[in-house]
């Protein structure tokens, strides 16, 4: 590039004069002369050492006392919730706990310390903004909270994500990703638009919000793993999934309306379960009652007909004494239970008659458990 012939070189006006040379001085503040504070030096360490001037003993003593020195900056201290990460020539070499720690002096060895032992928290689509008068109130964002489901209806959802360093992570955690906190933000709200994209607007409103926090945690620690990241997804809270503001209402009505169906569909399931139990029972009563008389009169059936068969063998043994004893065994059932007397008018009383002139009538005809 050529240089301006008013410039008199690439130093200014002048041309003879170099960098170093001492031509025009600004009018800023001048710079120190090195050699004065070198000489100044000197003079203040003859002071401190003994003699006066520094001889081969100072110069001992002043190299223990730097290699001290260098010594003793490789102590660290690392915080409860930090854990330390050493670096050997910009080389990661191992993670030490809590607690006071010691590394290898710069340039050797040097040590970060991220907060990786505490849980961080994300807030998407809701913002925690100060108040002077009402405090610490919720600001929503919809550019981030906005998000369309599967069945294309719109829905607001403000979510928190707990996350922290993975357990022996923290090397990845510090040197795979760039800005952890912008990545997991990022990556939470793709997941939830996933999640939200596939599910339709009803669960996601009504009962489906555990499977929903379940799936995107699932999905966004798929994806961090992928990056290498060293996130470990604690847990995906939603706070709030509502219709947009300008349909609520509507929406609104329409999960009144289906709550009076699931209330009238319980109640009439309440009814069915009382009334089709006592059916039930009144059924198998029945059914036991005809099992009885079925058994009753079948057991019946064949006493008689063995009672039948036991007589019909005694008949063929001896007929006219069989026909005589059934005749009376009739006579008897039929009259047994009547209060009439019959006596044979051809018997006539006497000695050796077998009726007694005098006959108890009255005690004969009393039936069985009458007063007296």
């Amino acid at each position: 590039m050529p240089w301006s012939n008013q410039g008199g070189g690439p130093w200014g006006s002048g041309g003879s004069k170099g960098p170093w040379g001492s031509g025009p001085q600004s009018s800023g503040p001048t710079p120190p002369d090195l050699e004065e504070l070198l000489r100044r030096s000197q003079d203040k360490l003859r002071s401190v050492l003994p003699g006066g001037n520094l001889g081969g003993r100072g110069f001992a003593l002043l190299l223990l006392g730097a290699i001290f020195l260098w010594g003793v900056s490789g102590f660290f201290r690392v915080e409860p919730d930090e854990l330390g990460v050493v670096l050997r020539f910009g080389k990661y070499v191992r993670e030490v706990q809590p607690g006071l720690n010691y590394h290898l002096p710069y340039p050797v060895e040097s040590a970060l310390t991220p907060k990786a032992l505490r849980v961080n928290k994300i807030d998407i689509g809701m913002r925690n903004v100060e108040d002077l008068r009402r405090g610490t109130v919720t600001r929503d964002v919809p550019e981030e909270s906005l998000m369309l489901t599967g069945d294309e209806n719109i829905v607001d959802v403000d979510f928190s994500v707990l996350w922290k360093v993975k357990p022996n992570g923290v090397g990845d955690y510090l040197f795979n990703i760039q800005n952890p906190e912008v990545t997991v933000k990022a990556v939470a709200e793709s997941a939830m638009r996933e999640v939200i994209g596939r599910s339709e607007a009803q669960p996601i409103l009504t009962g489906g919000r555990q499977q929903i926090e379940a799936a995107v945690q699932e999905l966004m620690q798929k994806i961090l793993d992928s990056y290498g990241a060293g996130v470990q997804v604690q847990q995906v809270q939603l706070q709030k999934v509502d219709p947009p503001t300008q349909v609520i209402e509507s929406f609104r009505d329409v999960q009144a309306a289906r709550a009076d169906q699931e209330r009238a569909q319980n109640e009439a399931q309440t009814y069915a379960n009382r009334v089709l139990p006592e059916a039930e029972g009144r059924a198998a009563r029945i059914r036991q009652d005809a099992d009885a008389y079925k058994g009753q009169t079948v057991a019946e059936a064949k006493g008689q007909t063995a009672r039948y068969l036991q007589i019909y063998e005694q008949y063929k043994i001896a007929p006219d004494v069989t026909r005589r004893r059934m005749y009376l065994e009739t006579m008897e059932r039929l009259l047994g239970g009547t209060d009439k007397i019959i006596i044979d008018q051809g018997v006539q009383a006497g000695p050796g008659s077998n009726v007694l002139p005098i006959l108890p009538l009255n005690e004969m005809t009393r039936r069985p458990g009458a007063p007296q």
